[in-house]
């Protein structure tokens, strides 16, 4: 009896093989989990980075409006699709010919004095919209408006991306006060349809501050057509 109570305890006892057949199933099982997480963290990172260069570097804007006809909105039709650009709002200056999306939210004048104000909005109402304009002067810079001419630092600029036949007047907002320096922080902005836009040159609008600038046009993407590049536009005529 105790010989085959002994034989019977001795086959369940597990082989070497079994063991070890075991341990490689925990160890796949494991591996297996361990690929899962790898993967759902790849994903994770590659969703976040998708988001913040949708966010920050190549944000999709529509373009509505005929004020910077011809670069943008060219075959203006308010019953069609307008234009779409990408924008970025990671970048290190503003220059004189950049293209810049804006949130008008203020209209900063000058005084006699050639300090910026905010007017009693009783009196001097704003936009209080987003909007979409090219960068005329920076500051620091000195432009003058008279006769249909732009001067920046006592010199006419040369400007092809304008709308073929159209002139640069004064809108009111410095009218008697020209030429006047930009102040520090602060730019000069127009439309590239000079006779259909309201801007830096209408007291609606007045300067723009930096702090209101949401990021620079780089990209016209739609229509593919019409694809672009932004980054010079000032450096081309928008009428070809």
């Amino acid at each position: 009896m105790e010989n085959n109570t002994e034989k019977m305890v001795n086959t369940e006892q597990e082989t070497p093989a079994e063991t070890t057949s075991a341990v490689n199933t925990e160890e796949k099982k494991g591996s297996i989990l361990s690929d899962l997480f790898e993967i759902a963290e790849s994903t994770l990172i590659a969703v976040f980075v998708m988001m913040m260069i949708i966010t920050y570097f190549l944000h999709p804007v529509n373009i509505s409006g005929h004020s910077m006809v011809p670069t943008l909105n060219k075959e203006f039709d308010l019953d069609k699709v307008q234009d779409k650009i990408l924008m970025s709002m990671v970048y290190t200056d503003v220059n004189y010919g950049d293209i810049i999306v804006i949130d008008n939210d203020a209209n900063y004048l000058l005084d006699d004095n050639g300090e910026v104000y905010v007017p009693d909005q009783k009196m001097s109402r704003t936009l209080n919209q987003c909007i979409i304009k090219r960068v005329i002067a920076c500051g620091g810079q000195t432009i003058d408006i008279t006769g249909n001419e732009v001067k920046v630092d006592g010199k006419v600029l040369d400007e092809p991306y304008i709308l073929a036949g159209s002139t640069t007047s004064d809108l009111g907002a410095f009218t008697g006060q020209y030429p006047i320096t930009i102040p520090d922080g602060y730019y000069f902005v127009m439309g590239d349809n000079r006779n259909g836009s309201t801007d830096s040159r209408d007291s609606v609008v007045g300067l723009i501050s930096r702090k209101q600038i949401y990021g620079k046009a780089i990209i016209r993407y739609f229509p593919l057509k019409n694809f672009k590049f932004l980054f010079n536009s000032w450096k081309e005529s928008a009428n070809d």
